[in-house]
């Protein structure tokens, strides 16, 4: 499914602010049928365009109040060096992203955690599993904008 008509693009706005919304709810805000509305996301799923539905929680309400971005410098890209702190940060579930950068930055890490002293926690749990040249953070003062919806 390459190509979303206005119909698709209305249902996936609308599960990504609320997947949790009746299928008659979506039908009636986008003008289709239940049924029509069913297939629709049943075939978005199926093309993989919907990965899963999920609950967003509060980080502060589980005591995750603090969010940390690790800027990560290596000396190391062996083929076995990635594929070690790739399965370490898949591990992490402190870690919620890990992303290669172009750059002078070869890894960028966000994390999740209580506060400094749980980062200091995950950042010796990382050092210990996998070998890295430089760790820098830095903790997020404000969140301004954070969203897991996609512009359609």
């Amino acid at each position: 499914m390459e190509r979303f008509d206005t119909f698709d693009r209305k249902i996936l706005a609308l599960l990504q602010a609320d997947a949790l919304l009746a299928l008659e709810e979506i039908g009636t805000r986008v003008g289709l049928s239940r049924n029509a509305v069913w297939r629709r996301v049943k075939a978005l799923e199926a093309a993989g365009v919907i990965r899963a539905r999920v609950a967003l929680l509060e980080p502060e309400a589980v005591g995750l109040g603090l969010t940390v971005f690790m800027l990560i410098r290596t000396d190391t890209h062996t083929p076995d060096w990635l594929q070690k702190f790739a399965k370490a940060t898949r591990d992490m579930p402190e870690i919620l992203g890990a992303y290669r950068m172009t750059g002078d930055l070869d890894y960028l890490i966000r994390a999740r955690v209580a506060d400094v002293k749980d980062y200091d926690r995950l950042y010796q749990a990382l050092v210990q599993r996998v070998a890295l040249a430089d760790v820098s953070a830095s903790f997020v003062m404000e969140e301004i904008k954070e969203t897991t919806e996609l512009p359609l």
